[in-house]
């Protein structure tokens, strides 16, 4: 499909704070009680991200292959009734046969970034392939770029459903989508059973879940959480229920190595608050991922009013083996 992505990046980060003019928290606050409010109608997710990507079992696992766990989280939703749900830290989570279900996406730590023609950046939670100053994508045409991603917006159009080129039009002008016939050769929509297991996992053990919830509601996910839900996913079976011990075993180690965290690690921190800036903390992350989400974590703490130049990008991702962005001029 033909989009104007340049300057844009809308479906890549949160840029509503900024446009309702609220502060990131209010933003965030807000989000969570509107979902309270809309819950007993729809089954609203407990995180606040407005675009989450969700990957399959094959590419959580071509992701934990490469040593890239910490760019990966999972996404649980408030259950509709409790004829669907299960209960876990005092809240009903939907599920499938008594199975807490969720997707795995993309992180978005916060990064200072400048869309839409706006001369200033501002700190916003940014996809964590992102780059912050060419506003492209750092995996596009990659192996692992995610299906999602490349099918979007045809995906929303073909549920007849509004696309973020089109709210980014209603909010700040200009041409974003460019056409809107779908494709007659799209797939990968994966609805309904067809997406048990492949996109849509269902967790076997619901007590193991305890206090991940409300990690989750709370935005405060350990790395050992999101372990746990991408040792599931890296096991589901598609079109089943069934998860593999071995890939459930393998997905676990693979995603705290790359956290660097130790399987048997009794005192777990999470990511956003643990790590020195230049990355020297003891690792045995795979990849320059881990580290540099660490950074614009720190980095966002320390700012308090001032907000970098997305230039900073540089030193913090491409430093550590990022993979550059060619710029827009490049692919004219």
């Amino acid at each position: 499909m033909e989009v104007n992505c340049e300057g844009c990046a809308g479906c890549c980060l949160n840029w509503r704070p900024f446009h309702d003019d609220e502060t990131e928290e209010t933003a965030r606050r807000r989000a969570r009680l509107d979902a309270d409010a809309d819950a007993a109608a729809t089954r609203a997710p407990f995180d606040d991200d407005t675009n989450f990507v969700a990957l399959t079992r094959d590419e959580v696992r071509g992701f934990l292959e490469a040593g890239m766990a910490p760019a990966l989280t999972p996404r649980f939703w408030r259950a509709r009734d409790e004829e669907e749900g299960v209960e876990i830290d005092g809240r009903s989570v939907a599920a499938v046969a008594g199975r807490p279900v969720f997707f795995v996406g993309l992180r978005k730590p916060p990064k200072p970034v400048a869309p839409f023609d706006r001369e200033d950046p501002t700190w916003l939670p940014a996809c964590v392939f992102l780059d912050p100053a060419t506003l492209q994508c750092r995996i596009h045409g990659d192996e692992h770029f995610p299906d999602e991603c490349g099918a979007y917006p045809a995906h929303n159009l073909a549920l007849e459903q509004e696309t973020e080129c089109e709210r980014v039009e209603a909010a700040f002008g200009g041409r974003r989508l460019l056409e809107d016939d779908v494709p007659e050769d799209l797939d990968g929509l994966l609805l309904g059973t067809q997406a048990l297991g492949a996109k849509l996992f269902a967790h076997p053990r619901p007590e193991a879940l305890e206090g991940v919830v409300d990690r989750t509601a709370a935005g405060e996910l350990t790395s050992e959480d999101r372990a746990e839900c991408l040792a599931v996913a890296a096991a589901s079976s598609p079109g089943t229920l069934v998860t593999s011990d071995y890939h459930y075993e393998w997905g676990k180690e693979r995603a705290l190595e790359a956290a660097g965290v130790s399987s048997d690690s009794a005192d777990e921190r999470d990511d956003e608050r643990r790590g020195s800036a230049d990355g020297s903390t003891a690792t045995r992350s795979e990849s320059w991922v881990g580290p540099a989400i660490r950074e614009w974590y720190q980095r966002r703490r320390a700012a308090e009013e001032t907000v970098p130049s997305p230039a900073v990008a540089t030193d913090v991702e491409e430093g550590r083996g990022a993979p550059e962005t060619p710029g827009w001029d490049a692919i004219e």
